[in-house]
């Protein structure tokens, strides 16, 4: 029987220049959701890449409470196709992935076993810390040790882009995370198609759900200042389904639903 994710948001923000924000908390392919935002007008929609929806709003000066509710109904996904547009942008170094600078491993014989490998290269020098300072890229938390679960997915994104595989960054709700909060993981182009990768291994791949796609975290903000100035003042995340979640076998391919 198919399982159903239910995702709930709210975070506050006071702006004090008013102005354009966007805010990309929906879950792809939502059954049905809603977002509001105090004291602000109707928004206005941008379809992003990959599915990824951002709203728009004119913010006035003020504190402001953001609430989100989503939920979805979980199907067997058919994987997305590598293109030869993800080729061109995904085997590219980025802002915080910076493969012209990494080493590249290629263990195994094949991309799907050179995948596994990097995610349990990363998965065994990282230690695992929730609140580490943002900015750092992947060089640098490969020397430092440890990382947040987007310095992860970093980590292993940069570290397939060295070996000619494309990756990207993907951030999620991810049912069973402990403790709970938005979830970044990577998916890499294997035998010409998108499968979902966790190096952190805190959450079961099989019921996360799609926010945001890009190159690396700054492609994927939840809430981007756009002519506004403001001060963000923390967030709860509640990402639940309707049954246990599955164990992950991470030996196993898993398409991002």
């Amino acid at each position: 029987m198919a399982q159903r994710v239910t995702v709930d948001v709210e975070f506050g923000v006071r702006v004090t220049k008013p102005g354009l924000a966007a805010i990309a908390v929906a879950a792809v392919h939502a059954d049905t959701d809603e977002l509001t935002v105090s004291a602000a007008g109707a928004p206005r929609s941008a379809e992003l890449d990959h599915g990824t929806r951002a709203e728009m709003y004119d913010l006035p000066a003020g504190e402001h409470r953001v609430t989100y509710h989503g939920e979805r109904t979980l199907c067997r996904a058919a994987a997305e196709p590598v293109t030869l547009a993800d080729l061109a942008r995904y085997t590219r170094p980025s802002r915080f992935c910076p493969s012209d600078r990494m080493a590249a491993l290629k263990p195994g014989h094949d991309d799907r076993t050179r995948v596994r490998a990097i995610a349990d290269h990363v998965h065994d020098r990282l230690d695992y810390v929730p609140a580490t300072p943002e900015g750092r890229d992947a060089a640098t938390t490969l020397k430092g040790g440890e990382g947040a679960c987007r310095d992860f997915a970093h980590a292993c994104i940069a570290l397939c882009r060295a070996a000619g595989i494309p990756a990207r960054f993907t951030t999620v709700y991810a049912p069973g995370l402990k403790p709970m909060d938005f979830h970044a993981v990577f998916e890499a182009g294997v035998g010409g198609r998108w499968l979902v990768f966790d190096a952190t291994r805190l959450a079961p791949r099989p019921v996360m759900l799609r926010i945001a796609t890009g190159r690396d975290a700054a492609d994927t903000g939840f809430l981007t200042p756009l002519g506004c100035e403001l001060d963000f003042l923390g967030a709860t995340v509640f990402a639940t389904t309707d049954a246990a979640p599955p164990p992950d076998d991470h030996d196993k391919p898993v398409v991002l639903a």
